[in-house]
């Protein structure tokens, strides 16, 4: 990537502005003593902030591991015989980011990027299985050593940006950053059939951590 990903510029526009609102506002109400009614334009602008937390994240998983590419909870795992975003049959695994959750995505495996598949669409609750089908997307084509992976971005109620850096040709490692989906959104990670899944619906996951499976 040309120039690595960075969750805290990217929501400069968003947080900034709270910032300096409530920099302006606390001191207009110094001069009147109320200080204390600017609190709740503090509390926004830093959770804005913290919504574009980009902490590093390391990991000591074996090779054939893959890894969480979102921070949430396991909503599904699946498998398919047949999507429009994989080659054949395949195993699912769907993951629900709320906006408390972290919103940086990051590569599950080493691979090259095969392709990325944007889908205009609805903007409907991603923790609902619908969502998958009907909302705005964008899908991530991984080639690696143990077959094509796809970890697909899927816009939520609330979230309106899906934000991909990768692009066709790019080497991605595992852990690396790519993108992010703004304010509460689903994540899908697409593998060969087979694969041992090592988590099951209601676990949480931390992007760039958490084992999701592991390759033979």
């Amino acid at each position: 990537m040309k120039v690595p990903f960075n969750g805290w510029l990217e929501g400069v526009p968003h947080y900034l502005p709270w910032f300096l609102a409530a920099i302006i506002l606390t001191a207009g109400l110094w001069y009147a003593g109320h200080t204390a009614l600017s609190t709740p334009v503090w509390l926004i602008a830093i959770g804005m902030l913290l919504f574009f937390r980009d902490l590093p994240r390391y990991t000591d998983a074996a090779p054939e591991a893959l890894i969480s590419p979102a921070d949430g909870t396991v909503v599904a795992v699946e498998s398919l015989e047949e999507t429009p975003h994989y080659d054949g049959p395949t195993l699912r695994v769907s993951i629900f980011m709320s906006v408390f959750s972290g919103h940086i995505n990051r590569a599950p495996f080493d691979g090259t990027v095969r392709d990325v598949r944007y889908l205009p669409g609805e903007y409907r609750n991603a923790m609902k299985p619908e969502s998958s089908q009907v909302n705005e997307s964008n899908a991530l084509w991984l080639d690696t050593d143990h077959g094509p992976v796809t970890v697909r971005q899927i816009s939520g109620a609330v979230a309106r940006r899906i934000v991909c850096r990768a692009e066709p040709g790019m080497v991605l490692r595992r852990g690396e950053k790519f993108g992010m989906i703004k304010f509460g959104s689903r994540v899908e990670v697409y593998l060969p059939p087979g694969t041992p899944v090592l988590v099951a619906p209601g676990d949480k996951t931390k992007a760039g951590v958490t084992i999701l499976a592991r390759f033979p």
